[in-house]
């Protein structure tokens, strides 16, 4: 493989001082423009502080966009069993009917999807699920955060922190005009990797307990001039060969006995899409890489990139309604799944998830599984939560141990591997940010720290935003 690897005993170079252009400086600064950044910039702007987001990418959406992730996972509850199972649906037939458990910042956007024709709304038909089409998102996000005076900057990355110990109060960002310096009175990081976190010097965890290993990168990918009829005529012949979004096992073991196909999953994964004909893949499998690993980030798109042209291959050839089908688009970058978990004032557990737990001091909710994709090879645990219940986030999960005029949010909040592997999805992520956005707004505006806050101010604000909460004690 033809990529370049990590030197086994790097130099160090000291590279001259250089001057950096101050643009601007804000109430709070919004690091990352994926679901949890568009969160919070929605929840303070709503809050009143002048708010800043800024994105490495010449779009926003993160992973939902650039990454392709999709449809978004569900954030209803789950009663009961599904009453007809459907295979030829192409999305999860295993999500009995419930109740929405996230509102606010996600139901904007929603909701401004359903106007532009961008997205599905949640029901049984799509396993409550919310298929959504990527450049639709792309302007929705565009037009939401026009209206609420968020101020944006694109094609910026983060790459220094400045302030004092304990206390970051501004943000190096490089760029094609060389680098430029935000400050802000508070910095909410929702770059997934806990970037602003990190390099101000929070503690933080990564992979599983016993080894550190994390789970594996995907490079989404999606497929137009599928025959969906002709697919539907296999399934119907082979019903224990599909079950609603994955399946073909023993086309892929002839295949792989051919030598035409090495999978480095169990199955193919696969759902239907906005639009007839076109289907998004979730099928490469990259492990043994860490996000925050250039080389190892190299090595697994250069990877992902040929797995994804070995298993389109493979559908044309073996699968019934691949014939005329063709990639029309691969993820901008591989999507990444797990890598820094920032160790807040309380760490979410697997136990919290599980066990549906709720906290005084709750913020969001979810109540999509315990998702686990094999760190080392294939496999898959799915662990969901109690029958018409809900887990909490509590807002110290925000609260980076010993900072100040920082807080994180979306999936490097604090938490275990086990349990992250449950909040990482775009709903709850999404939640998170508006709540860090809330409580960031509130904190600039009276001139006080972050934890000074009062819960109760920040379930007030944002029960007023329309998120899913339970009214604040007295």
């Amino acid at each position: 493989m033809p990529v370049l690897p990590c030197p086994p005993n790097p130099e160090s170079v000291t590279l001259p001082p250089r001057r950096a252009m101050k643009v601007a400086r804000c109430h709070v600064l919004v690091v990352g423009g994926g679901p949890a950044g568009m969160g919070a910039a929605i929840g303070a702007a709503q809050s009143g502080a002048e708010t800043i987001l800024v994105e490495r990418y010449g779009f926003l959406g993160g992973n939902a966009t650039a990454a392709l992730v999709m449809p978004w996972m569900s954030f209803y509850t789950q009663r009961g069993s599904v009453a007809v199972v459907d295979n030829t649906r192409l999305m999860p037939q295993d999500h009995g009917p419930g109740e929405p458990v996230v509102g606010g910042a996600l139901a904007v956007f929603l909701g401004r999807l359903y106007t532009n024709q961008g997205a599905v709304p949640p029901s049984p038909d799509t396993g409550f699920t919310v298929p959504f089409d990527p450049e639709v998102l792309k302007v929705t996000a565009q037009q939401i955060l026009d209206e609420a005076g968020v101020k944006v900057l694109l094609h910026a990355f983060a790459s220094t922190v400045l302030g004092e110990p304990g206390k970051p109060g501004a943000v190096v960002f490089e760029t094609k005009s060389g680098p430029v310096v935000i400050e802000a009175d508070v910095i909410v990081d929702c770059t997934g990797d806990g970037d602003i976190a990190a390099l101000a010097g929070c503690d933080y965890e990564v992979g599983r307990e016993e080894d550190g290993l994390t789970q594996p990168m995907t490079l989404m990918f999606r497929m137009v001039a599928f025959d969906h009829d002709a697919f539907n005529g296999y399934v119907r012949e082979h019903p224990t060969q599909w079950r609603g979004v994955h399946g073909l096992w023993d086309l892929v073991s002839k295949a792989t006995a051919n030598g035409d196909l090495d999978l480095a999953r169990e199955d193919i994964l696969f759902f239907a899409t906005t639009h007839p004909g076109e289907i998004a893949l979730n099928c490469t499998r990259v492990t043994g890489a860490l996000g925050t690993n250039v080389f190892d980030l190299t090595r697994a798109e250069w990877e992902s990139h040929r797995q994804a042209a070995q298993i389109a291959n493979f559908l044309r050839k073996y699968a019934p309604g691949f014939a005329n089908a063709y990639t029309c688009q691969t993820g901008t970058g591989v999507g990444i799944r797990e890598t820094r978990r920032i160790v807040g004032d309380y760490a979410m557990t697997a136990d919290d998830v599980l066990g549906a737990a709720k906290f005084k001091d709750a913020i969001a909710r979810g109540t999509y599984p315990v998702d686990i994709h094999s760190p080392t090879g294939r496999g898959t645990v799915l662990k969901r939560v109690p029958s018409g219940e809900w887990y909490e986030v509590p807002m110290r999960a925000l609260l980076p141990k010993g900072m100040e005029k920082l807080l994180v949010a979306g999936r490097c909040i604090s938490g275990s591997h086990e349990a992250h592997s449950s909040y990482r999805v775009t709903p709850t992520c999404m939640a998170t940010g508006q709540a860090a956005g809330v409580c960031a707004s509130m904190a600039a505006r009276r001139g006080e720290r972050t934890r000074d806050i009062p819960v109760g101010a920040i379930q007030r604000e944002l029960l007023r935003q329309g998120a899913l909460l339970r009214e604040p004690e007295a």
